[in-house]
């Protein structure tokens, strides 16, 4: 009765994953749910590690390991088996995405691929990220170390983030910088990667601004000509359409 169990409780929440895949993914827009069961590798990772987690969870020895590993080799994503993950996980493409030992992962998260919920060392115990409910996570992002990543918080592609994130925040950078978009968290799982906030340049932009106050007033003082205020650009174009589709 216990592996009746255990089968029916794995059915359900890989049947979840596919809704989430279907929900979220462009791609899969008009596609049926066998399709995407079939040629997913999201959800050939998901439907591996479900099982994997199952058969851990019952002490059954060598077999989640070997099968993490034979997931590993046929869709390029590794998730241990003993990893914590809730419901509607949504991995797109995938290529790349590490889940570790001890990550836990809420209900309706998104993950790009080349995501790592990683270590730092080589300490025993909780050692890997925890992501609350409705996170997403973009292309190349770096989690590392036990830090809690908020929820509905958004983790901008190729950020390190080695801090806790609050909820509804939106981090980008190496190392992270907690940031907002027009003053207002960006709303759904998608993300407008390219016209986030550059915090490097805002820091920039600030100081030159001081600047120009400080030498404003020694010009008054000195009885000088004022000198025109530098401009600081951001090295990263903010101009084009949403990706997003916003």
């Amino acid at each position: 009765m216990a592996g009746v169990g255990a089968f029916a409780r794995v059915a359900k929440e890989v049947r979840r994953d596919v809704l989430a895949a279907r929900d979220r993914d462009p791609a899969a827009c008009g596609v049926s749910r066998m399709e995407i069961l079939a040629t997913w590798p999201g959800i050939h990772a998901l439907l591996a590690y479900r099982v994997a987690h199952a058969m851990m969870l019952a002490r059954v020895p060598l077999l989640p390991r070997l099968l993490s590993l034979l997931t590993r080799a046929f869709t390029g994503i590794e998730i241990h088996p003993a990893a914590e993950i809730g419901r509607g996980l949504f991995i797109d493409h995938g290529a790349g995405v590490v889940v570790g030992e001890t990550a836990e992962i809420g209900d309706n998260v998104t993950l790009y691929q080349g995501v790592t919920l990683g270590g730092t060392g080589f300490a025993t115990g909780k050692r890997h990220p925890t992501v609350q409910d409705n996170v997403t996570i973009g292309s190349g992002a770096k989690l590392l170390g036990p830090i809690t990543i908020g929820h509905g918080a958004k983790i901008g592609a190729n950020s390190v983030v080695v801090t806790d994130v609050p909820p509804n925040c939106t981090v980008v950078g190496n190392p992270g910088h907690p940031v907002r978009v027009d003053g207002q968290r960006v709303e759904g799982p998608d993300a407008d990667w390219i016209h986030l906030p550059d915090p490097i340049a805002e820091a920039i932009q600030a100081l030159s601004a001081r600047i120009a106050t400080l030498e404003r007033t020694i010009s008054e003082l000195s009885e000088g000509e004022p000198q025109p205020v530098a401009e600081v650009r951001p090295l990263r174009t903010v101009k084009g359409p949403n990706p997003a589709g916003g």
